[in-house]
């Protein structure tokens, strides 16, 4: 009991400065997670409310729960990876279920402390790991990217010619092309231009280049998809759906994506930490971390949400946005929830194709080519390790690319060992 006391004991150390730039950290955060949210959503095969709802609970509960000062929670493209087959083969009808069971499972590995053992995965398995989703998340927006329906699969690879493939045998709707490439071009030329000019006031690139994709589409009345609806409530019950008798099918799903939010959680805050030089004694605390992103998938996946994960993009700005506790995190939630209460029917409108320009342009920057160039070019042992799980995560699965990198790195360790 001991041990649950101290998971579930909240930390709150703030003053008016910190909670200031909270409330300013938070506020960014939110606008740029609101895109992600919806995109995520839509990419997994539910919904953009999914998406939305997922960032508003998990993001919250993860936040007050868990091990981080700046761990930002919600839907991500990894665990998107792994929902997309499940969706594909039980339906949303099972993610109530799914995510209680995978909720549970990370709350069992907090509570056995196993968050000290998966945070001592190797950084060049967790480099593979990350170059392989950011390729994994870029492939996922080519039907929304183009206009077409997603090919029938659950491999990344083939879906992704597929339906590349289905979209010239089709015709492709330039109109759609037209919206994915302003996009990307607001989203990458704005920062330099802000830097060229000295703007002080920070808009957030992917938050203007929808706006603008949205203005283009509205002003010329050009025929591309929108995300649809977006009910103006959050958090519709949805445990009647959990039906018991599924529960056997479901428990290897369930592991595989409580293992996915364990991992890439605890890197998440692995990379936050990293960002502000923490000391030993400000470090996050991984059991607690992962109590927290477990109750928020629990929760989040039985009140019309999924199955959520510390997402690094979003941390990465909560950080560079001169956050300083935990509230940074609570209020980029609250935010959001305002946005769907209020922002909605606005919301409803913008193109399915800007949302796809936003993630891959979120790839790009996961991706990180100059940090890829430094990682390569440190040893052979770790150029292969990064090479092979990012190789394998792109052809197998998450899962199975982690354990291949893992495998491969103790192998060329130990014979190299063994050599001197």
């Amino acid at each position: 009991m001991r041990n649950l006391k101290d998971l579930v004991a909240l930390d709150f150390n703030f003053n008016r400065k910190s909670l200031i730039k909270d409330l300013l950290a938070g506020i960014s955060v939110a606008v740029v997670a609101l895109p992600l949210a919806l995109g995520f959503g839509l990419t997994s095969g539910l919904s953009a409310a999914s998406g939305l709802t997922t960032a508003i609970i998990a993001g919250f509960l993860a936040a007050l729960f868990g091990g981080s000062r700046f761990q930002v929670s919600g839907p991500t493209g990894a665990m998107t990876v792994v929902l997309i087959p499940i969706v594909h083969s039980y339906g949303p009808s099972a993610i109530p279920l799914l995510g209680l069971l995978a909720g549970l499972m990370v709350i069992g590995m907090s509570i056995a402390r196993a968050g000290n053992i998966i945070n001592q995965i190797p950084w060049s398995v967790i480099e593979g790991f990350t170059v392989g989703i950011a390729f994994v998340i870029a492939l996922q927006q080519l039907p929304l990217a183009l206009g077409v329906v997603r090919a029938k699969g659950d491999r990344t690879l083939p879906v992704a010619f597929q339906t590349v493939k289905g979209a010239f045998e089709t015709g492709v709707n330039w109109q759609v092309i037209l919206v994915l490439v302003v996009t990307l071009i607001v989203k990458f030329s704005y920062p330099s231009i802000t830097r060229k000019l000295k703007i002080k006031v920070h808009v957030p690139a992917s938050f203007l280049a929808i706006v603008i994709s949205l203005l283009i589409v509205q002003i010329f009345s050009l025929n591309v998809p929108n995300i649809g609806d977006i009910p103006r409530s959050i958090g519709h019950w949805q445990g009647d759906q959990i039906a018991t008798s599924d529960v056997g099918h479901l428990l290897w799903p369930a592991f595989l994506i409580a293992l996915l939010c364990a991992i890439e959680s605890l890197l998440s805050a692995r990379v936050a930490d990293g960002m502000v030089h923490a000391h030993d004694s400000e470090k996050y605390q991984p059991n607690r971390e992962l109590f927290g992103q477990g109750l928020g998938t629990l929760v989040a996946s039985i009140f019309g949400g999924m199955p959520a994960t510390g997402a690094i993009a979003r941390t990465s700005v909560n950080v560079r946005s001169h956050a300083e506790t935990r509230l940074a995190s609570i209020f980029h939630a609250i935010v959001l929830l305002f946005v769907a209460l209020v922002a909605a029917p606005w919301v409803s409108h913008i193109p399915a194709a800007a949302i796809a320009g936003v993630l891959i342009g979120t790839s790009y920057r996961i991706l990180n080519p100059a940090s890829i160039r430094e990682s390569l070019r440190t040893t052979k042992t770790e150029a292969s390790v990064i090479i092979l799980t990012a190789t394998s995560t792109l052809a197998i699965d998450l899962i199975w690319g982690i354990a291949i990198g893992i495998c491969l790195y103790f192998a060329l360790h130990w014979k190299k060992r063994n050599k001197g």
